[in-house]
């Protein structure tokens, strides 16, 4: 484990840094995950909920493939390949969340909530996949199943409550 901080100076050095740690929010001092999922919210609504859906979701494709580049490149500089600074699998799969669950107050904070809990929790397999795949593809991979038990627990609760 890495016991370096990355800094505004190592933001800034390579354009894969500044993506990697969720342009800037990863230099948190504490929770950096939960800062840079933070940083995802507006950016989702911004950037991608005006698009169509399909353009999300290709969007969304492509932000994952380029953040196993980016964390890879940002991870080698750390000395760390799943560094905790390094946000931008949090900010992907707060996106996938936000796409697939109600645009309401309560499901954006449901989103929040249920993706940070099992982001931290890892429960199987995300904590298995986060444990024997250590590398870029990894990173990004375990954040994408938290979301999808996020996501399902919340479909889940909008169901039960009609």
């Amino acid at each position: 484990m890495s016991t370096s901080r990355p800094d505004t100076r190592f933001l800034f050095r390579h354009p894969a840094h500044w993506i990697a740690l969720g342009f800037g929010s990863g230099l948190a001092p504490v929770a950096p995950g939960t800062f840079g999922t933070l940083a995802g919210i507006p950016l989702y609504f911004w950037w991608l909920a005006p698009l169509p859906v399909a353009w999300q979701y290709g969007l969304m494709a492509i932000a994952f493939v380029l953040g196993i580049s980016v964390c890879a490149i940002a991870g080698r500089a750390l000395g760390e390949v799943d560094h905790g600074s390094i946000v931008w699998d949090e900010i992907v799969a707060i996106w996938l969340v936000l796409a697939m669950v109600p645009h309401d107050w309560p499901g954006v904070l449901l989103g929040f909530i249920f993706f940070r809990l099992f982001d931290i929790t890892k429960p199987f397999p995300v904590g298995w996949l986060d444990k024997r795949m250590h590398n870029p593809l990894g990173v990004m991979l375990d954040d994408v199943l938290a979301a999808a038990y996020a996501i399902l627990v919340i479909r889940l609760l909008y169901w039960a409550h009609g």
